[in-house]
């Protein structure tokens, strides 16, 4: 069997004398979208920050298809083939939507993703491709966000809240659109507040609850039951 895209062992992260995460098991195959649920406050984004390397790891917490990656700088964790669409989207102000985008393209991997295939994924970003990015809507700026990390060629894409703060038709047209970004074998983690959305996308749910791990199950036969214990920490 070949190694997962993706493995986690025994994971704690700290955020100086803080601990946020303690003993996270996960794995992701080729492929898979997988969902991370849990209340604010539970780990979601820190879990997100310790994959991209912007959080160091302890040794063979975190592999690669294989290889520890734990201790990697961020950049060095793109090269890799893994980005990151995160939270409150980050754009560089200054820069126009295009240059953003580009920002992406700097990794240099090969692959499907370039500026004619981000516009025609989103055509509004071609309309505003020189406009600066943060006169667009919040709908739009995540557009760009996810362009930017497709611009990169990953193989493993995280989605850290995805839909915060948009608009109910806004997170509709990201959903639809998501089929088109991860349909043709990449695999996905998606951090998403909205349970239904998030098991809508993907093939197995983590959820996750001070820290810890306290729900894994498949997607589509998760009992909302569960998820509610899990989530809440209810016994």
């Amino acid at each position: 069997m070949p190694d997962p895209i993706l493995k986690i062992s025994g994971l704690n992260a700290h955020y100086g004398d803080f601990q946020a995460l303690f003993g996270v098991d996960m794995q992701v195959d080729a492929g898979e979208v997988l969902a991370i649920i849990g209340a604010n406050g539970a780990g979601k984004t820190t879990l997100m920050r310790s994959i991209t390397g912007l959080l160091t790891n302890g040794p063979d917490q975190i592999m690669h298809k294989g290889t520890d990656i734990g201790r990697l700088r961020a950049d060095e964790v793109a090269l890799r083939g893994i980005a990151m669409v995160p939270e409150g989207r980050q754009l560089f102000p200054s820069l126009s939507v295009k240059e953003n985008l580009m920002i992406g393209a700097q990794v240099l991997r090969p692959g499907p993703w370039n500026l004619k295939a981000v516009y025609q994924l989103f055509p509004i970003l071609e309309e505003r491709k020189d406009q600066q990015s943060t006169s667009l809507s919040g709908g739009q700026q995540q557009m760009v966000a996810i362009g930017r990390a497709l611009m990169s060629n990953p193989e493993l894409i995280l989605f850290d809240e995805i839909s915060l703060g948009l608009a109910p038709v806004i997170i509709r047209d990201i959903y639809r659109a998501l089929p088109g970004i991860i349909g043709n074998g990449m695999s996905a983690i998606i951090v998403e507040q909205d349970i239904s959305k998030a098991l809508s996308v993907s093939s197995r749910v983590y959820c996750l609850q001070e820290g810890r791990v306290s729900l894994e199950d498949r997607s589509d036969t998760v009992a909302r039951e569960d998820i509610s214990r899990a989530y809440f920490g209810i016994e």
